[in-house]
C-alpha cells in the first residue's frame, strides 16, 4: 500500500510539473522561446492570435491604419484559407503575419508528423497570399511540452509567447483591457489580444486606447520581428 501510495504521489508530481512546463512562457526543452525581449529601448509589440476573419479583421485594421501602427497577426491555418482575403488585406497593410497552427489544436502530447503538418499547411496558406518574410510562431494556448518544442528546433524556428495578456478575462469591458494592458507593458513587452471573434467587441473598443495610452508613455509600437532585432535575437529562417 505504501508503495503503491508513493507511486502515485511520483505520478501526480509529475504530471503537475509536465502542465506547468506545458505552459510556461519563458522556458521550454528544446530551442529559444521569448515572451519579453530585452532591451532598453521603450519598442513594444502589439500581436493578435485566431483569424483572419471577415468583418473583424477590417476593423482592427481600420484602428491600426488611423494610428499608423503595425502589428503581428498569428493566424490560423484553416481560416487563413478559408478567408484569403482578409489575411492578403493584413500583408497588404503592411503587418506581420505569424504561424499559430492549422487546426487550433493543443500541440502537447502530439506525433512529430502531425506537428509538421500543422506548420507546413498553415505556412502554405500565409504564402498563398503573397507573405515572403520570415513566418513566427505561437503555440495555440501557448501550450507545448516535447514533439513541439523539438521539431521547431530542428526548423531553426523560435517560439513566440508573451507577458501581457490584458484580456485573458473573456468578461473584461474595454477599460479594464485597456489599463492592463498600458499599466503592465515595458519595454520589450509582447503583448496579446484576441479580436478576431463576435465575443470579442470588448477587446475591439479597447484597442484604440491601448494604443494611445502606450504612445502617451513613450513607447513606440512595433512588429515583433523589429522587437527581436532590437534584442540581437534572429527569428529564424525562411520557411519554403
Amino acid at each position: 500500500m505504501k508503495r503503491l501510495f508513493a507511486l502515485l504521489l511520483l505520478l501526480a508530481a509529475l504530471g503537475g510539473g509536465a502542465y506547468l512546463l506545458s505552459k510556461a512562457r519563458g522556458f521550454q526543452l528544446f530551442g529559444t522561446v521569448v515572451a519579453r525581449v530585452d532591451t532598453d529601448q521603450p519598442l513594444v509589440a502589439l500581436t493578435f492570435d485566431d483569424g483572419p476573419m471577415p468583418g473583424y479583421t477590417e476593423q482592427v485594421l481600420g484602428i491600426l491604419a488611423g494610428r499608423g501602427v503595425r502589428a503581428t497577426f498569428f493566424v490560423t491555418g484553416r481560416e487563413a484559407e478559408e478567408h484569403a482575403d482578409e489575411l492578403h488585406a493584413l500583408i497588404a497593410a503592411g503587418h506581420e503575419i505569424g504561424n499559430h497552427s492549422f487546426s487550433h489544436e493543443r500541440m502537447v502530447l502530439v506525433r512529430p508528423a502531425w506537428v509538421e503538418n500543422e506548420l507546413a499547411r498553415t505556412d502554405a496558406a500565409i504564402r498563398a497570399a503573397g507573405y515572403e518574410a520570415s513566418i513566427l510562431f505561437r503555440p495555440p494556448y501557448g501550450k507545448r511540452l516535447v514533439t513541439l518544442p523539438w521539431v521547431l528546433e530542428q526548423q531553426g524556428r523560435i517560439t513566440v509567447m508573451w507577458d501581457t495578456e490584458p484580456d485573458s478575462d473573456p468578461n473584461a469591458g474595454a477599460e479594464r483591457i485597456a489599463r492592463a494592458a498600458v499599466d503592465s507593458a515595458e519595454p520589450g513587452s509582447i503583448i496579446l489580444l484576441h479580436a478576431m471573434y463576435a465575443s470579442r467587441d470588448a477587446t475591439r473598443d479597447a484597442l484604440p486606447q491601448i494604443i494611445d495610452g502606450l504612445h502617451a508613455r513613450g513607447f513606440r509600437l512595433v512588429t515583433v520581428s523589429e522587437l527581436l532585432d532590437a534584442g540581437d535575437i534572429a527569428p529564424g529562417p525562411r520557411p519554403q
